[in-house]
């Protein structure tokens, strides 16, 4: 479980260029009121409890304000508890606090996806179905909060338009049908992988009959999923995608489809509040 090091520099990069102004920005205020020789040391502590997930985010913001002493003490994907340190950083006080409202947003933005998504997890666990995210995503920040997702215990879906080939309804009524699409997909790119959003069984069985897979079943009630597993289960993954909520999750996932994918955990997670404390100064 890891994000893209290059990727997360550039993030960094760019998320402290808009707080200071620019690559060259200073943070006027603690320019101000801080020796440029001042060292003190700092903790990230949780407000609440939950998920951790991106510590090596907030690792890199450090390190590109001037703070390089990092000590994680938890891992992305441990529970914690309000008042619990998450790391603690040392190094020059301007970049401690430079660095802190970018780390703290970067942080706590993908340990509330973690949180959120262990909720889901736990509802439906021994089920023998999983939690999937969506592209459902903040514009720029996809591949963290897929990553927190993958953090919180869920599986993500496909990364974007360009890896799986995704046949939803605006897509069947352009090509004519379900199988005319996907001969469609498959002709044009053999090699991706293809699912077909289905909304009743026979749509289902004219999608596994053509070649699919993996089929997104949209909007079904538990009855109607248990007739699409009875109809097409083993030859396809099965998917319950649209209007479900956490207190129902584990109804939907007792029908016997292999996913639940759940958009919310992206686009509608709380933050996981994490602050950063400055230790008291010996006299």
């Amino acid at each position: 479980m890891s994000i893209d090091p290059a990727w997360v520099a550039d993030l960094v990069a760019r998320a402290l260029a808009e707080d200071l102004g620019g690559p060259d920005g200073v943070d006027v205020t603690s320019v101000a009121t801080i020796p440029a020789d001042q060292v003190d040391v700092v903790d990230l502590v949780a407000r609440a409890s939950g998920v951790v997930a991106g510590l090596s985010v907030a690792q890199a913001v450090f390190e590109a304000a001037g703070a390089p002493d990092f000590e994680a003490l938890v891992a992305d994907g441990d529970g914690v508890e309000r008042g619990d340190v998450l790391a603690t950083i040392t190094g020059p006080t301007r970049a401690l606090l430079t660095a802190e409202r970018t780390a703290l947003n970067l942080i706590s933005r993908a340990s509330g996806i973690a949180t959120h998504t262990r909720r889901w997890a736990d509802a439906i666990d021994g089920t023998g179905a999983q939690v999937l995210d969506t592209r459902k995503t903040t514009p720029g920040l996809r591949p963290l909060e897929k990553y927190a997702v993958r953090a919180g215990g869920g599986t993500n879906k496909r990364m974007g338009l360009y890896d799986v080939a995704m046949i939803k309804d605006n897509h069947k009524l352009a090509a004519g049908s379900i199988t005319a699409a996907y001969e469609a997909v498959r002709a044009t790119f053999p090699d991706v992988p293809v699912q077909v959003e289905v909304t009743t069984v026979a749509e289902a069985v004219e999608a596994v009959t053509a070649g699919a897979t993996f089929l997104l079943l949209d909007n079904m009630e538990p009855p109607l999923l248990r007739e699409v597993v009875a109809a097409v289960g083993g030859k396809a993954e099965l998917e319950a995608t649209g209007g479900l909520t956490l207190e129902r999750a584990r109804e939907f996932a007792e029908t016997g489809v292999d996913y639940l994918s759940v958009g919310a955990l992206t686009h509608s997670s709380p933050i996981l509040d994490i602050a950063l404390d400055l230790r008291p100064r010996k006299a």
